[in-house]
């Protein structure tokens, strides 16, 4: 009888027990407004990996304190991008932190992370202006050891005119090593020449990408609070299988309209 018991016991605990290899995946969904999903399931995702399906066994949403490293696009080009640097300082909350990375034909720290709204704000006054941008390359260079000491999401926010130099980094090196790094980029650009490789970025490593017009429009004019939104906000699904960080991931969402959907496997 309690050899019987007993048999009974470790059947419900391999019953009750997860799947093995079972992954963490960050996903972001944004709507055709710029505007985060909310409200979605476990059965709204379709995930595959390298077309093999996976099953979603729990979806999770999450609301983030930041670590942002803002890119600043000082090329020639640049100057109209400043003004949308100042209003997404002002969404700064106590516990997030932003560091400034002013890039052209090179990338440099103009601020280091700090809490301080004062200190990124004096900081974007120093900048000058000029050269081509290199948008890849500068990536690369902020996140290669750029967050070494984050405690909360990492963030890369582009800020950028929409124009690509002769970067020496191709996009598949930048992306691999945001998700190595965990690192999920948010391009905000103004003109559209370089539109696919920013949505690109975006949608290889949880990050969303913004035209920035598009979503001044959609948010009455001040698109700091929308874009912030979608920053802070993701998914965090629970997938069967070891997913690891392969390159062929996707990640889709059941429903009818048309989505902004990106994902990235976490470790």
């Amino acid at each position: 009888m309690i050899r019987w018991l007993n048999n009974l016991c470790l059947a419900g605990l391999f019953l009750a027990a997860p799947l093995a290899g079972a992954t963490k995946v960050m996903v972001t969904v944004v709507d055709r407004s710029g505007a985060p999903v909310l409200g979605l399931e476990a059965q709204d995702f379709t995930v595959l990996d390298d077309k093999t399906p996976r099953v979603v066994e729990a979806a999770e949403f999450t609301h983030d304190m930041l670590d942002i490293m803002m890119l600043l696009d000082t090329s020639l080009a640049g100057g109209m991008v400043q003004p949308l640097a100042e209003t997404f300082v002002a969404q700064l909350q106590p516990k997030d932190q932003m560091a400034v990375v002013a890039y052209h034909s090179s990338a440099d720290l103009i601020q280091d992370f700090t809490s301080s709204r004062q200190l990124i704000m004096r900081s974007l006054a120093s900048v000058k202006y000029g050269n081509q941008p290199h948008v890849l390359d500068a990536l690369f260079a902020a996140i290669d050891g750029g967050f070494q000491n984050s405690v909360f999401r990492r963030v890369i926010l582009l800020l950028t005119s929409g124009l690509e130099g002769d970067s020496r980094t191709n996009e598949r090196a930048v992306i691999r090593l945001a998700r190595r790094n965990q690192v999920s980029i948010f391009p905000v650009y103004v003109v559209g020449a370089e539109r696919s490789l920013l949505e690109q970025l975006a949608r290889e490593t949880g990050g969303a990408s913004f035209n920035f017009r598009d979503v001044r429009k959609a948010s009455a004019g001040d698109a700091g609070p929308r874009v912030f939104e979608v920053l802070r906000s993701h998914y965090t699904l629970t997938v069967t299988g070891n997913l690891g960080l392969g390159e062929k991931l996707k990640v889709e969402v059941k429903r009818p309209e048309k989505l902004q959907t990106s994902a990235m496997s976490l470790e």
